[in-house]
């Protein structure tokens, strides 16, 4: 079954075409799309998402002393190692039984501030944008591209524009004015970034207990110069970005329905309160709610819950159709006893299920791809409803519509610069160079869509450079009064489990692990990938970039023969696809591999 209701009305006898787009373009190349295309009725009928390559790390993690965990997590992906670094920390500390300072905690959540204004601006300037320049809607639908330069820019007063063809321009893969400025904004994020954390991606100054980050006055001041560098433009994008998704609802009547699934969103939280997070099993309710990013599971557009314990319970890690044997099944390979629960009740005695990631065994089974039966590398995680009992494919809206949608309903987080109303989020920005004081209002919107999913990203970037503001003014309250700590000292239990919980920049992320005699005897991160990308589960629900394609209208104006297929992908990409936290390579058992190395301009240039 799909999530996503069927058009059935007025249609033509089927034109069934296979389509595929094998790697996706624009990203790691391990994503593919397999499609079925009625070019008669113009939508996709079918899809299928898949990925190449194993995942590895939960099955070489196991054996190593857990205080290496967040510097062997971060090599999971090479663009939100950081966030796999926090998560780490944060399942650590909760084993270990410790607090980080409140400085060290302002110093991390500046970090993750920074690394959300450095991603998702080049994410959605130089990659996403690039399916709305003018370049690709001149070749897809030159109509709508005509109308683009009769339309006046509503906000071109706010960001130098006259038209929208003009904004689409400007976002022209390296000619445009945007697309090269954001390159440069991208730089100055990630110069804050690394004066929090170290280096970039690979954070060097994080660890469980604190940070190694030297708290000094002139640190923050160096934060705050490039912070306040970046500040007009963060406030034009979100304006630019609205004009363009406005357009496309006008001009493209029924637009909405592409890349629309189901509201099923699911949010993490970020940004710990060190006010009132301890990292205690038992209290993570309370400090997960007094997130800056407020947690919270949504469906058909209703928050479920924002309980941190209940969103752990709920998680189901199904194999469906991927590549795997299932270890709850006794002895599934001769001799194998991977059918072991680690953990069979959680701190506060609630049972917890074998298919939950603390007893999770990764049991890898290469085979053919069949899209009868198995066909990816991705598992599938679900949450499990615990009043219908239904698995539910939640996806994370790319990461921040899941985060702004979550933060609004529940209305919690209340900052100088930054209000979560029940209905909206209020982002205020201070004076600029070039623009005054300015307060952005998101409202949650009426779908789950490829638009909205887009639109949202501009808004996260405002609303993470205002926590950012937050943040500074916090640690630099804490200088002023002495209190300079960075770290708790500890020692690593005989056993113990821990459990974080995050928000990587493209969406959920939790780290689950198992202490057995000093050494990790079990240890799962589950990014977002695995819950986008996911095939297929045992009960035939797709994962949600399959869902969001399928049944979905295309309005490209190619035929089959020089279809782009667009619509499709601007569906996949307002996801964020970022496949290395989707999988790993996988050679086999003692498969020895042979490395040549080729001068960088090859062998024909090397004398």
């Amino acid at each position: 079954m799909t999530a996503t209701e069927s058009r059935s009305a007025g249609r033509r006898p089927a034109q069934l075409v296979d389509m595929s787009w094998d790697p996706i373009t624009r990203i790691i190349g391990n994503l593919g799309i397999y499609t079925k295309i009625d070019f008669a009725n113009r939508e996709v009928v079918q899809c299928h998402s898949t990925s190449s390559l194993f995942r590895g790390y939960s099955v070489f993690m196991k054996g190593k002393d857990p205080r290496d965990a967040g510097f062997i997590t971060s090599r999971i992906c090479g663009i939100c190692g950081d966030n796999h670094t926090t998560c780490s920390n944060y399942a650590q500390q909760m084993a270990y039984g410790i607090k980080p300072p409140p400085l060290a905690e302002h110093i991390t959540n500046l970090g993750e501030a920074a690394e959300y204004m450095f991603d998702h601006t080049i994410f959605q300037d130089n990659l996403v944008f690039v399916d709305f320049c003018e370049a690709m809607v001149k070749t897809t639908n030159p109509t709508v591209l005509a109308r683009a330069e009769k339309t006046q820019a509503p906000r071109g007063h706010l960001h130098g524009y006259r038209t929208i063809a003009d904004i689409m321009r400007a976002f022209n893969p390296f000619e445009g004015e945007i697309y090269k400025e954001s390159l440069k904004i991208s730089r100055i994020t990630r110069e804050m970034f690394c004066l929090m954390e170290g280096r970039h991606v690979h954070p060097s100054t994080l660890y469980p207990g604190g940070v190694g980050t030297q708290p000094t006055p002139t640190l923050f001041t160096d934060y705050l110069t490039r912070l306040l560098r970046v500040m007009d433009f963060i406030k034009q994008a979100v304006h630019l970005n609205d004009d363009v998704f406005d357009f496309f609802y006008q001009a493209l009547p029924g637009y909405e329905e592409v890349g629309r699934r189901r509201t099923l969103l699911a949010c993490w939280g970020a940004f710990q309160n060190p006010d009132i997070c301890d990292y205690r099993y038992d209290t993570m309710n309370t400090w997960g709610q007094a997130m800056h990013v407020t947690p919270g599971i949504i469906v058909d557009g209703q928050l479920l819950t924002n309980k941190l314990v209940d969103i752990n319970l709920g998680l189901r890690i199904l194999l469906g159709s991927s590549y795997y044997d299932d270890w709850t099944t006794p002895h599934p390979h001769p001799g194998d006893a991977g059918h072991e629960l680690f953990v069979t009740h959680d701190p506060l005695g609630n049972p917890i299920d074998p298919r939950h990631p603390w007893n999770q065994t990764t049991l890898p089974a290469p085979q053919k791809r069949d899209f009868h039966g198995n066909y990816s590398w991705v598992m599938s995680p679900r949450w499990h409803h615990p009043t219908t009992g239904e698995d539910l494919a939640l996806d994370t809206g790319g990461g921040p519509l899941a985060r702004l949608w979550s933060t609004a309903l529940n209305a919690r987080v209340h900052t100088p610069y930054v209000q979560a109303t029940g209905t909206s989020v209020d982002i205020t920005l201070p004076k600029s160079e070039k623009l005054p004081e300015t307060t952005l209002q998101w409202h949650i919107p009426k779908w789950s869509n490829t638009i909205e999913r887009d639109r949202a990203r501009p808004y996260f970037v405002a609303y993470a450079a205002a926590m950012a503001l937050h943040f500074l003014e916090q640690a630099q309250h804490l200088i002023h009064t002495g209190e300079t700590r960075t770290f708790t000292n500890f020692t690593v239990p005989d056993e113990a489990i821990g459990c974080g919980f995050h928000e990587a920049v493209r969406g959920v992320l939790s780290h689950h692990l198992v202490i057995k005699d000093k050494k990790i005897a079990n240890y799962h991160p589950y990014p977002p990938t695995p819950w986008n990308a996911s095939p297929r589960d045992h009960h035939g629900t797709p994962g949600p970039y399959e869902d969001a394609v399928q049944n979905q209208p295309l309005f490209e104006e190619n035929g089959p023969d020089d279809f782009k297929g667009i619509d499709i992908m601007r569906t996949v990409r307002s996801f964020d696809p970022c496949l290395p936290c989707g999988v790993h390579m996988y050679t086999g058992n003692g498969k020895t591999l042979t490395t040549l190395h080729t001068p960088t301009y090859g062998p024909q240039t090397h004398a």
